[in-house]
């Protein structure tokens, strides 16, 4: 009898058993996959962190096709160039230094201070890139500051501007057609000396400064949607000898 009853009990606690292990196993699964999501969070936001913390909008651009950047280098007369990472470059292109980026796609960048500014001197801007132009070919200028509601773009090749415009209050530069890529995104360009004469013209003029990165995206590179398996290459960091590359 006694054995009849131990035979009984072991196959009531045979189920109980199965459970046990069923929710050891579910929990056991829900603990890795909860630790490899804050693994990928966890890297997720260190990369975003290092990125936002060494990288920050240019207010100013260019874009040369086609060059390689030592040949950059050359036609800008960089004093003292060092090889360097993004974030070196970067940091340093705040100080009145120039960095050039690697090769991207066929383009490369430079980004810094020491570019000629449209909004204090357009003629300087100008000549510094027509000069540069007939050195190195295709090159284009992007200048932005979302507070004031400034910007510029040029397109050039060869020495020859195809097309240029820039704002700071007024019209300071309007050369060539308007491309397609302008009136695609609706980009307001006003004869010199015109009037702003309706607030709808004055938001047009506040979004054109919005939508530079979308236009240098259009042309060449937006300089904020750099690839991130780019920023482990290395680019080229100088000061200016002079403002216009002859």
């Amino acid at each position: 009898m006694s054995q009849a009853v131990e035979i009984v009990w072991l196959l009531m606690l045979i189920p109980f058993g199965i459970v046990l292990c069923v929710g050891g196993f579910f929990t056991y699964c829900a603990w890795k996959r909860g630790k490899l999501m804050r693994g990928d969070q966890a890297g997720a936001n260190l990369s975003t962190t290092t990125r936002s913390a060494t990288y920050e909008q240019p207010r100013r651009w260019l874009a040369v096709k086609g060059a390689k950047p030592s040949v950059v280098q050359a036609a800008l007369r960089l004093h003292s160039p060092t090889p360097c990472s993004w974030e070196e470059g970067l940091a340093e292109a705040r100080e009145d230094k120039l960095f050039i980026s690697p090769s991207i796609a066929g383009w490369v960048l430079v980004v810094g201070a020491g570019l000629p500014d449209v909004t204090e001197d357009s003629d300087r801007c100008y000549r510094f890139l027509t000069a540069l132009s007939r050195k190195l070919g295709h090159v284009q200028y992007f200048s932005v500051s979302r507070v004031v509601n400034s910007h510029c773009w040029a397109l050039l090749e060869g020495g020859r501007v195809y097309r240029a415009y820039a704002w700071a209050g007024e019209t300071l530069w309007n050369q060539g057609l308007v491309t397609g890529a302008e009136k695609d995104m609706g980009m307001l360009c006003l004869e010199y000396a015109a009037e702003q004469s309706s607030f709808a013209m004055r938001e047009a003029l506040a979004a054109n400064s919005e939508k530079v990165n979308l236009l240098a995206a259009r042309w060449s590179l937006d300089p904020g949607a750099i690839p991130g398996e780019m920023w482990h290459s290395r680019g080229i960091v100088g000061a200016m000898s002079q403002s216009n590359p002859q």
